[in-house]
């Protein structure tokens, strides 16, 4: 892995950041920015994001919706936008897998890192592998020196 890794952050990493300073999601979050990899996201990665991020049983104690979009917004700050000019649907069992899938094949992603590896099979057919945050986390720790 170099220091031009692209990953993309599945929503499950984000709702978990959000409800616990304890886990794995949480170390690689605050970990950022970080000079080994880079996030990527599309339009509709995002949408998705403050979508889900937004909703009350998601938001940390004591935030609000306007702190989940700024938050958002800093991530936004520190990722790659990816344009989307071909689609793969239907890949994956969820479209919105799909369309994080898709972003990840037009960002040409190392790694999609989610919480729900098995919603991702089969993407290594297209290149990209499904980790969780703590094998993420472990491949950093093995790159950095």
């Amino acid at each position: 892995m170099d220091a031009t890794t692209r990953i993309v952050l599945d929503t499950s990493v984000l709702v978990a950041a959000a409800r616990s300073r304890k886990g794995a999601s949480f170390a690689l979050i605050a970990s950022l920015p970080h000079r080994h990899f880079q996030i990527c996201l599309s339009v509709a990665v995002y949408t998705e994001w403050q979508a889900v991020l937004s909703r009350p049983e998601h938001l940390p104690p004591g935030a609000d919706a306007d702190a989940a979009l700024g938050f958002l917004r800093y991530l936004v700050s520190l990722s790659h936008l990816q344009d989307i000019h071909f689609l793969w649907r239907p890949f994956l069992r969820d479209p919105d897998d799909d369309m994080v899938l898709e972003c990840a094949v037009a960002a040409g992603c190392t790694y999609i890192v989610t919480h729900n590896i098995k919603d991702f099979r089969r993407t290594e057919q297209l290149g990209v592998r499904a980790i969780t945050p703590a094998e993420f986390l472990q491949i950093l720790k093995e790159k950095s020196p």
